[in-house]
């Protein structure tokens, strides 16, 4: 951060594009991570997001654009001089060498000290919670382990960017959360600059300052987690990040605050209107409902809209319930919430009645 507060940009990627024979990979896509800043490229399978990722370390050559880190010019340079931090999905680890080995490799390229090696190797051994394992060799430590060691490979460089493509994919839900949470308290402790490519919305979510969301090779919208979750910038974000009931309705007109929509097939719903709203009747647009914005009783807020429905399908998914409930027009409406006697009493009768705040229904133009 400078003095004033204000963070400074460390990475400035400027119009990428990849262009493969008549086949646009991505692009044009643009955007800056500032200095501390964990930065997120979700998205689909061939969504671009890893190819952004390879042109930023070097393996691909953008076909146009440019990418600055700290002001210089990065793209000019070959892979090995641009002193990037790089994990992989595979760990890729030297089979041969011991922990200690991976851990000092590129210490040891660059020929350094033999006494400053193992300093920093001992630092970043301790770091990831490795102390004591420095003899073993990759096969003899765990999956978790050895992700820990392609992690400390990289930070003990103490490169000016750390990328992640992907690190966590390979392990079993509870290393994985385990590993995630690791990583977001060494990310905070070190200040590290990291961009981190993944298309588990949950690891984005739970892990990043900011994050990019690519669909077909462009980015849909870059914003805070609680930014990209609440205020979805169009139908695929808000499709892709969580669960969301997306219904075609029509504006029907403006009561002060709110918007009374008509949903298409179904009841009408009140809407929060947004500020500076424009929204005129006839309007069509897609109202957006997260499931655990559906309630079944109502919570004192001055505009609900009253649903009733029959049950349909109850998934227990343990601390959570989800429930199909099927409306008059809007068959298979998702309700979820945690999971509690009270709560699932809720849903003992068949016949339900659903509430739902004005506050709580996210209004996208069609």
């Amino acid at each position: 951060m400078q003095g004033d507060g204000v963070a400074r940009v460390a990475l400035d990627v400027r119009g990428v594009t990849k262009r493969y024979s008549d086949t646009v990979a991505i692009g044009p896509i643009s955007f800056t991570v500032s200095e501390g800043e964990f930065f997120s490229l979700l998205g689909p399978s061939g969504c671009g997001k890893s190819t952004t990722l390879r042109c930023i370390a070097g393996f691909e050559q953008p076909t146009a654009g440019e990418i600055h880190l700290k002001g210089e010019r990065l793209d000019i340079k070959p892979p090995y001089k641009r002193d990037l931090g790089l994990v992989f999905q595979t760990h890729a680890l030297f089979p041969h060498l011991t922990v200690a080995g991976n851990v000092g490799f590129g210490l040891t390229l660059r020929k350094l000290p033999v006494a400053e090696v193992k300093s920093r190797v001992a630092w970043a051994l301790e770091l990831v919670g490795l102390m004591g394992l420095e003899a073993r060799m990759p096969s003899q430590i765990s999956g978790g382990q050895q992700q820990r060691v392609a992690l400390a490979r990289s930070l003990v460089l103490k490169p000016p960017l750390l990328l992640l493509d992907e690190p966590l994919s390979s392990l079993d839900l509870k290393l994985r959360q385990q590993m995630r949470d690791e990583l977001r308290t060494l990310q905070r402790q070190l200040g590290q600059t990291t961009v981190f490519v993944t298309h588990d919305q949950t690891e984005a979510l739970a892990l990043s300052d900011r994050i990019a969301v690519l669909s077909n090779g462009r980015i849909e919208q870059i914003g805070t987690p609680m930014k990209i979750y609440r205020s979805p910038a169009s139908r695929f974000v808000a499709d892709f990040i969580g669960q969301s009931n997306i219904l075609t309705a029509r504006v029907e007109g403006q009561n002060g605050a709110h918007l009374m929509l008509k949903l298409e097939g179904g009841p009408s719903l009140l809407a929060r209107a947004p500020a500076g709203s424009a929204w005129r009747a006839g309007d069509q647009v897609w109202a957006i409902v997260r499931p655990e914005d559906i309630a079944f009783r109502r919570n004192g807020a001055a505009a609900q809209t009253e649903l009733s429905g029959r049950v349909r399908d109850v998934e227990y998914l343990g601390e959570d319930t989800q429930v199909r409930i099927d409306v008059p027009g809007l068959p298979g409406l998702l309700v979820a919430f945690k999971t509690t006697r009270a709560a699932s009493a809720q849903i003992s009768s068949p016949d339900v009645l659903l509430h739902v705040d004005a506050d709580d229904v996210y209004i996208l133009g069609r």
